[in-house]
């Protein structure tokens, strides 16, 4: 499931909500709990002034559902403060999911209302998988919205993420993957490249500087330890004086400079002149401090090579959460047939029945439209794409959606799916979704 053998994931069945077990306990008192159901994740909306999202958590989600059992220890917390009764309690012991789940692959964009993953199973085994489902989609999926944006205003120059210590420990690795999802070319984070195979690197932090006696001293450390390849931090002190230090140590094959501080756009014209100036032609210039997807638009217009981000970029740049809800919309009746199910509230309609989706485009091949079917696939109209894959078949992860290869696939997705959308999803301005979704009936 994963690049590593030797990495043992936690058992995910706490990872969820007290009143799912208590609905399951009182479905199972009622008989309704073996009712096959529908169960599904979309986002009413996207966050304020985004114009489309990107899927991603999908493989970690598939990895955790088919680890989810209530062993002994889950069971006996339970049973000792009295969350579901016994008959629950023997339920939850052979608990195992054995449905289908279909969805859209990570990499994918998706709209208001998209299906971006369906459920089907019974109600006793759908209905406490959606604490798990959401927690990680909402995260992961806020995350590849970020990085996408970011990708798109670096305009191909590489961005690497680095916000680990802003994140919570294991928040930090799953951002990490969907950094690299939407388009990032590297993680600061060991435990994402252990676990997913993700590229990681880094070099110094100013505590090295200061922990010598000189910044000539801790670049000459640096240099004869890492190779002459490195990035040196040069912004500890004086910019000028280290930059010049750094090459007379390094000579030309001094690998990249990196700017933590001030005015970017500015430093980085006039370091970059002063490295040619000294012959350096080829070093590079890294670029850091509390960036997003704006500040990045900003050093367009400065000779930057690449970018290190990441506060904004683990907090989902001012959208941490990509506002998703599970829902039921179909379920079998006493005779066995799937009818329509929805809430219908004034303040959160929803629409009942199982959906399909599909993309459609205009001639030129750019998408126009998300149509969502209920009920059936909606007509492609000679140019759509269907959108939905299934992951798991009676419980079983069919192969290819999970592990470092997924991610890698999940990638190019990424990169496929923008190249099809408006070019409007380049804007960082607010705006309404690139594309309308809109309904057709079965």
């Amino acid at each position: 499931m994963n690049n590593s053998p030797g990495w043992d994931r936690p058992r995910t069945s706490l990872y969820t909500d007290h009143y799912e077990l208590t609905m399951l306990q009182a479905s199972l008192h009622s008989g309704a709990a073996h009712r096959k159901t529908v169960f599904e994740a979309f986002a009413r909306g996207l966050p304020d002034g985004r114009r489309y999202g990107i899927v991603a958590g999908t493989g970690r989600l598939l990895e955790g559902i088919a680890d989810f059992r209530f062993g002994e220890a889950e069971l006996d917390f339970l049973a000792r403060t009295g969350v579901v009764n016994a008959a629950t309690l023997d339920h939850l012991a052979g608990y195992r999911f054995t449905g289908n789940i279909w969805g859209y692959p990570e990499g994918e964009a998706y709209f208001p209302n998209s299906p971006v993953l369906i459920v089907e199973s019974t109600f006793a085994e759908a209905c406490v998988l959606e604490t798990y489902v959401l927690s990680v989609l909402n995260h992961d999926t806020a995350i590849a919205s970020a990085a996408s944006r970011m990708i798109s205003a670096a305009g191909g120059r590489p961005c690497i993420e680095m916000g680990s210590r802003r994140a919570q420990e294991e928040s930090a690795p799953a951002a990490a993957r969907a950094a690299v999802i939407a388009g990032f070319a590297s993680t600061s984070n060991l435990e994402a490249g252990r676990r997913y195979g993700l590229k990681t690197v880094g070099t110094a932090a100013h505590s090295f500087t200061l922990l010598h006696d000189s910044e000539r001293e801790a670049f000459a450390a640096q240099l004869a330890s890492l190779g002459p390849g490195t990035t040196l931090l040069v912004d500890t002190y004086d910019v000028e004086t280290a930059v010049r230090t750094a090459v007379e140590l390094a000579g030309d094959k001094l690998g990249a400079v990196r700017l933590d501080s001030g005015d970017l756009v500015a430093q980085a014209r006039w370091v970059r002149a002063l490295l040619d100036s000294l012959g350096n032609v080829h070093t590079k210039i890294v670029v850091t401090s509390d960036l997003d997807e704006f500040s990045v638009a900003a050093l367009q217009s400065a000779p930057a090579d690449s970018y290190g981000i990441g506060t904004a970029l683990v907090t989902g740049s001012g959208a941490p959460t990509a506002g998703m809800v599970y829902k039921l919309v179909s379920r079998t009746n006493n005779d066995g047939e799937f009818v329509p199910v929805a809430k219908t509230s004034k303040a959160k309609i929803n629409v009942g029945g199982r959906k399909h989706a599909l993309r459609r485009f205009d001639d030129t091949g750019v998408a126009t439209h998300e149509v969502i079917g209920v009920g059936r696939l909606p007509d492609d109209g000679g140019h759509g794409r269907p959108l939905l894959r299934q992951f798991m078949e009676h419980g079983e992860i069919i192969p290819g959606w999970t592990g470092a290869e997924a991610v890698a696939r999940a990638r190019q997705r990424h990169v496929d799916t923008m190249a099809e959308l408006p070019a409007a999803v380049n804007r960082l301005q607010h705006g309404e979704p690139a594309i309308p979704t809109i309904y057709e009936a079965g």
